[in-house]
């Protein structure tokens, strides 16, 4: 039998619990929350509107969503270690995330179109244009724009899953069971 028929050989499969340390914990949050094509592209390429609004580059929001769902995914996260026991490997945190990272967003960017679309219907003149509006906006936001927001949210989850994985967990060594009870500590 070779080493790839075991999956728990596998790198990301031994079994990881939450550091005791905070601070780690909030630094793998800070780290997660700097996804490196955003802070790069900010750097080499200053946006033209600093202030939130309809002129407002995509890179803030992308950054002020992932300050928000960051946090949020490790109380998710938290809860679910809580409830459940999983994930309790390193890859199924990542996969944990990158899975919360791509409904988020799918689930903003289908959020975004409808409420573009309304507000393009309603500053329409007329009912064709109304009608025009609303197919251009959907084409463009909804048909257009959600696999681009997919991409982008699988990916800064991705990275995010790997900052929290490798710097808010630690390895925990497995609980032995004791299936004979040869290791109680009582009078025998």
């Amino acid at each position: 039998m070779s080493a790839l028929d075991d999956l728990t050989t596998l790198p990301g499969n031994k079994t990881v619990g939450w550091r005791r340390e905070r601070g780690m914990i909030v630094a793998a949050a800070l780290l997660a929350m700097a996804w490196p094509p955003l802070v790069l592209t900010l750097i080499v390429w200053p946006p033209a509107h600093w202030v939130v609004g309809r002129e407002t580059d995509w890179r803030l929001v992308v950054m002020l969503i992932g300050l928000v769902a960051t946090p949020a995914g490790m109380a998710l996260l938290s809860r679910d270690r809580e409830r459940t026991g999983k994930p309790a490997t390193r890859l199924g945190v990542i996969w944990r995330f990158v899975l919360y990272g791509g409904v988020l967003a799918a689930g903003l960017q289908v959020l975004y179109a409808l409420v573009m679309t309304v507000l393009s219907a309603i500053g329409a003149g007329d009912v064709a244009q109304a009608l025009g509006a609303v197919e251009t906006v959907l084409l463009i936001y909804g048909v257009g724009g959600l696999p681009i927001a997919v991409l982008v949210g699988v990916s800064y989850a991705l990275w995010a899953g790997i900052c929290i994985a490798f710097l808010a967990f630690h390895h925990t060594p497995e609980i032995a069971t004791d299936r004979l009870g040869l290791m109680q500590n009582g009078p025998r």
